[in-house]
């Protein structure tokens, strides 16, 4: 548990596929946390980003840049009795990564006068957890939870996601980063895998931390 941590917003990070929103799901239900998770099955435009990612990517990003914004934003104004922490499947940030990889030129500059407008008056994590995997690890989660729309994923758009999520998050100051490898657990059906990430996150790192738990337990 956190308590008297001093963290009150934990922001769970991650290449497609990776067990971002998993993660999220289970430290809400564990800790008592109040749960935002990205609305990607509301973006109408998301499906036809993997058909034809140059006809759409711009709509996609901006849709998915105003429901965070609009998530995070209402999460800063609720009062939430029942909860004293606050965990997310997404930073704020993580929508100019995807921007910055899918958008033309002229298509990010307009992106980034959007986002510059946006950023005021939303919280920050306390504690960042950037959850890793190698490709093959996140084609075969990806294709085991059968979503039709992402079928068209490739190692390679991956592999450059992945790239710049190394980068941001080694270069993040905004708060700690507690970074996890999991290509050796399955935090989902074992429960000495899952209590590994929980207690390192328990341990709440003050700077960017490297964990790699082994799956022997």
């Amino acid at each position: 548990m956190l308590k008297d941590s001093g963290i009150h917003f934990i922001a769970i990070e991650g290449v497609i596929g990776v067990g971002k929103t998993t993660l999220a799901q289970i430290i809400a239900q564990r800790w008592n946390a109040m749960c935002i998770e990205e609305n990607y099955d509301k973006n109408p435009f998301l499906e036809k980003f993997y058909e034809n990612p140059e006809a759409y990517a711009f709509q996609t990003q901006l849709f998915f840049l105003l429901d965070r914004h609009k998530q995070l934003q209402n999460s800063a104004l609720q009062s939430d009795l029942f909860h004293d922490l606050l965990v997310s499947d997404y930073t704020y940030d993580k929508d100019q990564i995807f921007a910055s990889q899918n958008l033309s030129d002229s298509e990010y500059a307009m992106y980034e006068t959007i986002a510059r407008s946006l950023d005021k008056d939303i919280p920050k994590p306390d504690l960042v957890v950037y959850l890793q995997a190698s490709v093959p690890i996140l084609l075969e989660r990806i294709r085991s939870r059968g979503r039709a729309m992402e079928k068209a994923i490739e190692g390679n758009y991956l592999k450059d996601l992945q790239e710049r999520y190394d980068h941001h998050f080694w270069h993040y100051t905004s708060a700690p980063v507690l970074i996890i490898n999991t290509d050796n657990i399955d935090f989902v059906h074992n429960e000495n895998h899952l209590n590994l990430i929980l207690d390192a996150i328990s341990a709440c790192p003050t700077q960017t931390t490297y964990f790699v738990p082994q799956g022997s337990l």
